[in-house]
């Protein structure tokens, strides 16, 4: 969705980084400590309590006054693709799970 609404304007990005930043660092308080062996040994799961409010203020914020409901778009194909897209990701990473970290588990 985000690729057919992306707006280069500096302040919806300046601002959704602002609040991921903010609630990322809320996030990270509630969860544990802030320490730098943290985010060594846990690098996704700390950066992801960042991205997830970033994503959610920057996609509010591109979508404001399109007529979404929740997150689905007015125009039937662009949610087509959209299911389209999240069922490719869900079968390649079935295909991967099975196939290359197999012998891993």
């Amino acid at each position: 969705m985000v690729t057919n609404y992306f707006t280069p304007d500096k302040q919806i990005w300046t601002t959704s980084l602002g609040i991921g930043l903010i609630v990322g660092y809320a996030l990270m308080l509630s969860t544990g400590p802030i320490t730098l062996n943290r985010f060594r040994n846990r690098f996704w799961e700390s950066m992801r309590l960042f991205i997830c409010p970033l994503m959610v203020s920057s996609f509010s914020a591109l979508v404001a006054g399109k007529k979404f409901t929740l997150v689905f778009s007015p125009a039937w194909k662009e949610n087509a693709t959209a299911v389209a897209g999240i069922a490719v990701f869900l079968l390649m990473a079935r295909i991967l799970k099975y196939t290359v970290f197999r012998g891993e588990q």
